[in-house]
Order: C-alpha cells, then sequence, then structure tokens
C-alpha cells in the first residue's frame, strides 16, 4: 500500500539544542567549550543514553538531562558546580520557551519536500508542554499537519498509546504509515509496538546493529520515499 502519513520525532529530526545558548551560558560560569564541540558530542551521547535499560529506567524529563551531561562528557568538559549552575539555568530557559530550538538548514526544504508528495506528516515526540507553541515559535507549524506532546497527550514514547493517538488524529492507518525517530529503543520500539514501521535517524551511522532502515539526514528520507521504498 501507498506511504500517505510520515509521524516525525521533534528533537534529534527536526531540531536540535541551541548549542550557541549551551555555550554562552557555560561560558557565563567560567567554563569554555564551543558550541560546535557541543554539537560534535551530540550524536555520541545519544547513542550512550539509547540503551534499552536505561530507557526503561527513565522518563523522557530525566533523560534529558542525563543526555546533557552525556554530551558535557563526551566534549571534555568535567563536571563540577560551575557546570551545574549552567544547567540550571539551561533548566529554567528550557520550562519557559524549550531549548531545542535549531532548525538546520535542511529541515524546512526537506518537510516541503515531504508535504509536495501528499504525505500527511504528524509530529509525535516526548516533549515538555511547550511543542505546539514552539513549532510556532521557529516557524515549522506551518510546514506539518499535527504536532503531539506527550506531556499534553499523558503518554511518551515507548507507549503505544501516543501512537495510536496520532494515528487517530492525523486520521491515518498503521499500513500507509512509517515513524521517524533518533532512538532506537524510544521510536522504533515504540512504533512497532504500535503495528507502524519505523526509520532510525542515524547521522553518525553509530546504529549498524539496528534492524531496521536507517537514514543520515531529511534529505535521504526525501530521496527514499520517491524511489517508494517506504509502499
Amino acid at each position: 500500500m501507498p506511504l500517505e502519513t510520515v509521524f516525525l520525532d521533534a528533537g534529534g529530526v527536526l531540531i536540535f539544542p541551541n548549542w550557541a545558548r549551551v555555550s554562552e551560558a557555560l561560558a557565563r560560569h567560567g567554563v569554555d567549550v564551543t558550541p560546535e564541540a557541543l554539537a560534535r558530542a551530540e550524536p555520541y551521547a545519544r547513542r550512550r543514553l539509547d540503551d534499552r535499560q536505561v530507557i526503561g529506567a527513565t522518563s523522557d524529563a530525566s533523560r534529558g538531562w542525563l543526555f546533557f551531561d552525556l554530551i558535557l562528557e563526551n566534549a571534555g568538559v568535567d563536571r563540577s558546580p560551575a557546570t551545574a549552575a549552567a544547567l540550571d539555568e539551561l533548566h529554567a530557559y528550557h520550562c519557559a520557551h524549550n531549548l531545542w530550538e535549531f532548525v538546520p538548514g535542511p529541515v524546512r526544504p526537506a518537510l516541503g519536500a515531504l508535504r509536495k508528495l501528499g504525505l500527511t506528516l504528524t509530529v509525535v515526540s516526548n516533549a515538555n508542554g511547550t511543542l505546539c507553541a514552539h513549532m510556532a515559535r521557529i516557524g515549522l507549524d506551518g510546514l506539518v499537519n499535527c504536532v503531539l506532546d506527550s506531556c499534553d497527550e499523558k503518554a511518551e514514547k515507548p507507549d503505544p498509546r501516543l501512537f495510536e493517538i496520532a494515528l487517530e488524529r492525523s486520521r491515518a492507518t498503521r499500513e500507509t504509515t512509517i515513524h521517524v525517530g533518533d532512538l532506537y529503543n524510544v521510536d522504533v520500539v515504540g512504533a512497532r509496538s504500535a503495528g507502524i514501521r519505523a526509520v532510525l535517524v542515524d547521522e553518525a551511522d553509530l546504529r549498524p546493529d539496528a534492524d531496521c532502515p536507517r537514514i543520515r539526514s531529511l534529505d535521504e528520507l526525501v530521496t527514499r520515499i520517491r524511489a517508494g521504498e517506504f509502499d
């Protein structure tokens, strides 16, 4: 059956932490690390976070700050009262506005290309209750059909209930839907538990063991959908 609907995770797929803001917050507390070093560390921190036991023992909120700890560690930044103070400052900003506010250049054209293919695009994301307003703030709301924030829906991935809600809200069928996310044990496991095919974003090629299709970018997703790979 032809593909009709694409579910998309937000963080790690459409939006990323504002590493310039993170670097500036750390600098205010005497910690020197560049935005580029933080960005390079991100995929490796995500791979360490994407562990079945870690995912099973944490919530999305607690994983978020574990993720930042792992990024700082991978970027060579030692834990200290200074880094803790900077993270507290960033946490306050995130709760009010959402720190995941960097949109890579290819994202908007890729979303536009998917829409031109006649696909329904639904964001299915674990978030903190600010995602819908945040998508409008960064100008992505008009490029997707629907946004689901786990905090608003009272279910977070890998719980299949969030995907069930997304199917209903999108008026989609399992057979004609794929979900694209960046964490195997959250996105792939969750989608499959709801009977939905999953695609893993693995930009640094760190998950060759994954038993699902992998893509390095949204551009690659567009190319493979055009080729009918997910029909």
